[in-house]
């Protein structure tokens, strides 16, 4: 099974210390008034009056399977990373257009001040290369945030992952509307539910798709009957064949 680094997220047991936050930022050198993860207040959540307590729900980049983002980004530049399963950014080809930023449910991203490209939580990956975990998950008190594999069931996300499935208690925060399987899972209430957008994809992309898209195929189908039925000919009435010797236009006799 391929590997696929993600979450397991007790929100039961954040604080709202708001460690992970600061941890984030000094690590990843996030500029002012931008952030690559947060902690929504349970208060946004309609039944929140109901429970006991309020819970809070640590998040960041949802790294989805299915991520609206790489749809909507023009030039390539942010992809699925097929050995981790890491949705990344590529910034050499990123030109800042922003086309990513609505198109994320999460509003996980935003434009670099200074860079002038996309920038998003990335799992903390020089950490990662020098052996540590996200500086979220290191610095968070009360292991709120479980990180690794989710598909090895040896790391510790992927025993969260493998003891949990069966019984049902592990929560995706999804918009129905936008479906993008995320890879940041909630063990038992997550607390707020209903906050992710539906994607906002670029106008020249649903253009494409919901016109231009169905023309060509409409063309490439209509190609493909025509060479269908050309080939129909040549095995059905094989005698039907150009003369030896066609004759000569002009004035040839």
């Amino acid at each position: 099974m391929s590997k696929q680094l993600g979450m397991v997220i007790d929100a039961s047991l954040c604080l709202d210390c708001k460690g992970c936050l600061s941890a984030c930022k000094q690590a990843n050198q996030v500029p002012e008034g931008k952030w690559r993860n947060w902690i929504k207040d349970g208060d946004l959540e309609p039944a929140a009056a109901a429970r006991r307590r309020v819970v809070f729900q640590p998040g960041g980049c949802m790294h989805c399977d299915q991520p609206t983002c790489v749809s909507a980004c023009p030039t390539g530049a942010t992809y699925k990373d097929r050995r981790d399963g890491t949705v990344v950014i590529n910034r050499d080809l990123c030109i800042g257009c922003g086309q990513c930023l609505p198109a994320c449910p999460y509003g996980a991203r935003y434009r670099h001040p200074h860079l002038r490209v996309a920038d998003k939580c990335d799992f903390c990956v020089q950490r990662r290369a020098d052996g540590l975990e996200p500086a979220c998950v290191s610095t968070c008190p009360t292991k709120a945030r479980v990180f690794g594999d989710l598909n090895d069931p040896h790391s510790p996300a992927g025993r969260l992952m493998k003891k949990h499935a069966a019984d049902q208690t592990l929560t995706q925060v999804v918009n129905r509307r936008s479906p993008t399987d995320p890879n940041l899972y909630y063990l038992g209430d997550p607390g707020p539910k209903h906050w992710p957008a539906q994607a906002k994809m670029p106008e020249a992309l649903e253009f494409f798709k919901n016109l231009v898209k169905p023309a060509v195929n409409l063309v490439v189908g209509v190609t493909g009957l025509g060479v269908v039925a050309m080939l129909a000919k040549q095995l059905l009435m094989p005698g039907d064949a150009p003369p030896e010797h066609p004759p000569q236009g002009g004035d040839h006799e």
